[in-house]
């Protein structure tokens, strides 16, 4: 496989300081472009795109595709670091969409037990729970209409 050139780039600066500004953040390519655009900043869609795939190629970010109707998310992970370093399992809200980032000593347990008594190794990186985020547990709830 040949290497990538590291060859670094206003754009390519510009949106990797963002990215560190937001550690442990899932982040969309439209959070990019949007946040970019208020602040006036000229980095196009196809840039933004290019470079998320090259800062993940370099294990700079990582990349997490949840489901098929989500997008890709990115996490700043820091230079060093291979890609899915560490065990992580993710939530998603299925009445907002939000996704938590996980880590939990019972779940890596439960991965544990999989594997040794179930010969099954989980990808935890790809492990979903859908539920209710707390915020969304906390709004009331729509009442149920009667029929007549």
């Amino acid at each position: 496989m040949p290497i990538r050139s590291k060859y670094k780039t206003k754009q390519k600066e510009v949106l990797l300081e963002y990215l560190k500004t937001n550690p442990g953040v899932h982040i969309t390519a439209a959070d990019v472009c949007a946040c970019f655009k208020k602040n006036g900043t000229p980095i196009s869609q196809a840039t933004i795109y290019r470079h998320l795939e090259k800062l993940v190629d370099e294990g700079l970010i990582n990349k997490y595709i949840i489901d098929a109707g989500s997008p890709a998310c990115f996490e700043y992970v820091g230079a060093g670091s291979p890609p899915r370093a560490e065990t992580c399992f993710h939530c998603k809200c299925e009445k907002c969409g939000r996704l938590i980032h996980l880590h939990c000593d019972e779940l890596e347990e439960i991965q544990g037990h999989l594997l040794r008594e179930h010969r099954f190794k989980i990808d935890p990186l790809r492990t979903v729970f859908y539920g209710l985020c707390e915020d969304c547990m906390s709004l009331p709830t729509e009442p149920v209409r009667k029929e007549e």
